[in-house]
């Protein structure tokens, strides 16, 4: 129970990798505000936490919405009690080669997995600064955690993702500009950048209409089974990742043990990088 007594926030944690992040960070002791597009897997993601003994409340809405990073920030506040732990994970793929990508595409991808975080660090900072403050008059040092979720493909490039290659190298910069700007607040900046993680926009599919549907756009998902065997033959331990092993790696960072670690970039991908 080493998050005993501590509040997280985990965008995009009604399904997949966040929801696996928001139950391992449960399981250690933490409250936990859960966040999806859709209401019915965010209240699923509660219901599972508080199953097991931990306590979440949902905040429903998208990342990218005007006010929603406020309103996530204060739910922690107002209904937890306060806001120990940030994990900005919510995000999607919307892939094309450069002369096929639209503006749309280029700009949707930026808005939801840099500008999105961005935001959400913003309406934190009033509350971390008064509560560092607070706790340095008082002669204490409380840690405080932010993990920030990015991509191989932000590290080495990932032909046909322009966009999110892009959005996701922003990320790491993000990153370590705030664990420069808030060290003196006693508040830990790291990235977990992902490599090959099975999920629903990963899994193998033989077809070309599987999709997910995003604030009414639909978005192709999935991978060619021949591809994804290509690829995981290409990971040095010789499979893709699971959710939780992917959740393992940012609880991490959210840990005590990682008090002292700051603006750094964790690669969870089997040994491959690009």
């Amino acid at each position: 129970m080493k998050l005993q007594g501590k509040v997280a926030i985990v965008s995009g944690s009604g399904r997949g990798i966040g929801r696996e992040i928001a139950l391992k960070l449960a399981s250690e002791g933490a409250a936990v505000v859960v966040n999806d597009l859709d209401a019915a897997p965010a209240e699923e993601t509660v219901a599972a936490i508080a199953a097991a003994g931990g306590k979440a409340v949902a905040c429903v809405g998208s990342v990218t919405e005007a006010g929603f990073a406020e309103r996530f920030v204060n739910t922690a506040i107002e209904q937890l009690g306060g806001l120990d732990i940030i994990i900005n994970n919510a995000g999607y793929t919307w892939d094309n080669v450069i002369q096929k990508m639209s503006d749309e595409q280029w700009q949707a991808i930026m808005d939801v997995h840099a500008t999105a975080p961005f935001r959400i660090l913003r309406a934190a900072s009033e509350y971390f600064r008064v509560q560092a403050k607070k706790e340095a008059a008082e002669g204490r040092e409380v840690f405080r955690k932010v993990v920030n979720i990015s991509s191989i493909a932000g590290t080495g490039g990932n032909a046909g993702q322009a966009n999110y290659s892009a959005a996701k190298a922003a990320v790491i910069g993000l990153t370590k500009a705030m664990a420069k700007e808030w060290g003196r607040l006693k508040v830990n900046v790291n990235c977990v950048a992902f490599g090959l993680i099975k999920t629903r926009l990963t899994e193998a599919v033989a077809g070309s209409d599987a999709s997910i549907d995003v604030e009414g756009r639909k978005i192709k998902v999935g991978v060619n089974p021949d591809l994804l065997k290509t690829m995981e033959a290409m990971v040095p331990l010789g499979r893709g990742g699971t959710p939780a092993e992917a959740a393992g790696a940012v609880y991490l960072f959210c840990i005590p043990e990682s008090n002292y670690v700051s603006g750094q970039t964790l690669l969870c991908g089997g040994g491959f990088s690009i």
